[in-house]
């Protein structure tokens, strides 16, 4: 079902410079890999323009699941929130240029806000993803105030009311929530853009904000089986173009 369809998260492999995590996921077998905002920035500081960037991704000979846009838009507000849809609208750009479809954002760490104010944000941010002709999908956050549940970000996505703007599956956020295993068997597939798999530790969850206790899948109480279950049930394959690991760095 996932033959081919694999990718790594650049965040399993963190402070690696991506140069070398590119190496290391093609020398690994990896079809694809997830790209994150940071990981264009710490080249930037290196000194690299993005047209460089771009150009040692293709190299790579990897496709490029999905990239990650800088987190806050979501409740950001004023000049923040113009900043952040300009680097959005950048993101969106080079995903392009990757022949990614793709682009995710998840809450973020700035003080939240409502749904119905998220939801705006989040829909501001979808009309930038169709200039482009790509995707834009929210992943729900377990430790996060507001967006901390599958319920939250379906309810979001709804208020959004876009047809760029979809969801991201965390199978770590999803246990952790509570909506693990078959706990997402009736969401639509429409709904669901990507999917993201890593394992989670027994025991309750750390006390702080972004987690950093996944393990690789079968290594913790996931139930795999089940959900795999309901990966197929809804359809995600076809409409997710790769399925993501991000497992501990």
């Amino acid at each position: 079902m996932f033959r081919d369809r694999l990718a790594l998260h650049t965040w399993t492999l963190d402070t690696t410079p991506l140069a070398g995590a590119l190496r290391a996921a093609r020398s690994g077998g990896w079809n694809a890999v997830e790209l994150r905002r940071i990981d264009f920035v710490r080249c930037f500081d290196t000194g690299m323009t993005n047209a460089q960037v771009l150009d040692l991704v293709r190299a790579s000979g990897l496709k490029v699941a999905c990239v990650g846009t800088e987190y806050g838009l979501i409740f950001a507000k004023g000049e923040e929130k113009k900043r952040l849809l300009k680097v959005l609208d950048e993101t969106c750009a080079n995903a392009v240029a990757l022949g990614c479809d793709l682009v995710m954002i998840a809450p973020g760490q700035n003080p939240p806000g409502t749904l119905r104010e998220g939801a705006a944000n989040f829909r501001d941010g979808g009309e930038i993803a169709k200039a482009h002709g790509v995707r834009f999908a929210l992943e729900f956050n377990s430790q996060h105030e507001v967006i901390n549940r599958l319920e939250a970000g379906r309810e979001l996505v709804a208020l959004a009311d876009h047809p760029n703007c979809g969801l991201l599956f965390d199978a770590y956020h999803l246990e952790r929530s509570g909506g693990g295993g078959r706990g997402f068997e009736d969401v639509a597939p429409g709904e669901i853009f990507a999917f993201q798999y890593s394992d989670v530790p027994a025991g309750p969850p750390a006390a702080v904000k972004r987690p950093t206790d996944r393990l690789p899948p079968g290594l913790g109480k996931v139930r795999w089986p089940w959900c795999a279950h309901s990966v197929a049930s809804t359809h995600i394959v076809p409409s997710a173009r790769h399925l993501t690991l991000r497992r501990a760095r």
